[in-house]
């Protein structure tokens, strides 16, 4: 895959241990609070349990992948024959090169991904169409403009100077359509470190994306993400990386009105890649697929 720039990192150490890592505690109840609507309580026993995947997953060293394999039955909330997650394959974490250390282990601190980067987007989930529309290169590398077709007009010759400029290594994506109409492409920007991924600015609130002007923060996973903040207090006792030093996870939606399509959009920080997901939906996007699909992508990135 062509890289914008020739700097490489040297290879950390070999990691030490297994890469095996015990499944994620059980959540605990958030606290009493008034009552919600029927159905956004019936939503919320859904992303209950998913959110705190994410909080446990990128603890410590490993990854954690319960998620795409784990019975609904025996997964509180997620009871139902049908709760809206797609059926992912089981996630394999890609092969490094000799000696360089697995992301955020103990001699990687920064979080630099040496695997390839198409070997870390999420596979797509079962009876996808991949995404002819997207124009991809060798080992499924995005050119820069290609990507910013996915930006107002105005913004992109903006952006594009800030990732020239900005450390910007590397693009890889990956799209699909879902027999539902549900449209998701994903895409990881891989920078010379993780300071140039902070100073990104294609991710956040004010983003002006081609097909959703305004957005604002995603309230289900808002409120989940905070109930889950509440439970668990703060992160001093915890081992490793935090969840929220490891990977910076934000979701947004579309604004209403949205129109013929609704948009939604997740973002991921992790070491030295940023992830975008985007997904969108005649009349509306569907909400336990993208937070599902950001969760397992953050996996993947751990």
């Amino acid at each position: 895959m062509t890289e914008l720039n020739t700097t490489e990192t040297a290879p950390g150490r070999t990691p030490a241990g297994s890469d095996a890592v015990a499944p994620p505690a059980d959540a605990v109840a958030p606290p009493a609070s008034p009552p919600v609507p029927k159905d956004r309580r019936k939503l919320f026993a859904a992303l209950r349990w998913t959110a705190a995947v994410l909080v446990f997953a990128t603890v410590g060293a490993g990854v954690t992948y319960g998620i795409t394999r784990v019975e609904r039955t025996d997964v509180p909330g997620l009871s139902t024959k049908d709760d809206g997650r797609w059926k992912y394959p089981a996630l394999v974490k890609p092969e490094l090169p000799a000696g360089a250390a697995l992301p955020f282990a103990e001699d990687n601190p920064e979080g630099i991904h040496y695997a390839g980067l198409n070997q870390l987007l999420l596979p797509a989930p079962a009876g996808a169409t991949p995404d002819s529309t997207l124009k991809l290169e060798k080992d499924e590398a995005v050119p820069v403009d290609t990507f910013l077709e996915e930006y107002q007009a105005g913004e992109r010759e903006k952006l594009k100077a800030s990732l020239v400029n900005g450390g910007l290594r590397q693009i890889a994506g990956r799209g699909w359509t879902t027999p539902d109409g549900t449209r998701t492409r994903i895409y990881l920007l891989r920078f010379h470190g993780s300071g140039f991924v902070d100073a990104f600015k294609g991710c956040t609130i004010s983003t002006g994306l081609a097909n959703a002007s305004v957005l604002e923060a995603d309230p289900v996973w808002s409120e989940v993400k905070r109930s889950q903040r509440n439970d668990l207090g703060s992160d001093g006792s915890a081992s490793g990386p935090s969840w929220r030093s490891a990977h910076d996870v934000t979701l947004y939606q579309e604004a209403k009105p949205t129109g013929d399509e609704q948009v939604r959009f997740g973002c991921v920080q992790s070491g030295d890649v940023q992830a975008l997901v985007l997904q969108t939906r005649k009349g509306q996007a569907p909400v336990v697929p993208l937070h599902q699909t950001v969760i397992l992508q953050s996996q993947l990135l751990g």
